[in-house]
């Protein structure tokens, strides 16, 4: 066996290892971006909280929620500075979304980390 297939019979099972989806994890909180005729808002909502709303597209699901109970409660999410000096999304504090304030709702794709929920 020569020196290079040696070291890629090493190296491959790192390799394949580290090519594993992240998606194969699911977040402990989703974000969306809710949009009304004021303004727009980040939302998170757990895995728990989803799986209460039933099946389906997460995005849906909520819509779904608004509509049979005009409101639906959700953590507030904002940029903000971790302990450690970090940027990252973290909740704010909870909020109700309203139907008749809610133009439309959105999967949002966090560039920055994002901190579950207190509690």
């Amino acid at each position: 066996m020569s020196h290079l297939s040696r070291r890629l019979t090493m190296v491959m099972p790192l390799l394949a290892a580290s090519a594993l989806p992240a998606a194969a994890q699911a977040p402990a909180v989703m974000l969306f971006r809710v949009v009304s005729p004021r303004d727009e808002i980040i939302i998170g909502l757990t895995q728990a909280e989803l799986a209460a709303l039933g099946t389906g597209p997460e995005a849906e699901r909520i819509a779904r929620k608004l509509v049979a109970d005009g409101q639906v409660g959700a953590w507030r999410y904002v940029v903000g500075r971790a302990p450690d000096g970090s940027t990252r999304h973290a909740a704010a504090g909870r909020v109700a979304i309203l139907r008749q304030e809610t133009y439309r709702i959105e999967p949002y794709t966090p560039a920055l980390p994002v901190a579950p929920p207190p509690g």
